[in-house]
């Protein structure tokens, strides 16, 4: 993602999975990403949009171009 030029976080503290996602939800950030093992295994991620509904399994090249297609597209991310 940093390679096609997208701003990047990793959140790798202790805390639950669910205070992660509270907290960043809190912060308004766009989109989070989960990586496991299963996720890093297939090279894809789940993504969880600001709005709520979490997408399991994309590969990392299809949402990369999703993102460039929304930012080309000058979409609210």
């Amino acid at each position: 993602l940093r390679e096609a030029g997208f701003r990047v976080e990793s959140d790798l503290s202790d805390s639950r999975m669910g205070a992660k996602i509270r907290h960043h939800q809190s912060q308004k950030v766009p989109y989070m990403l989960i990586l496991g093992e299963n996720e890093a295994q297939a090279n894809a991620v789940s993504i969880r949009p600001r709005s709520g509904e979490q997408v399991n399994g994309v590969p990392i090249d299809e949402f990369i171009a999703m993102l460039t297609t929304k930012v080309e597209a000058k979409e609210l991310l």
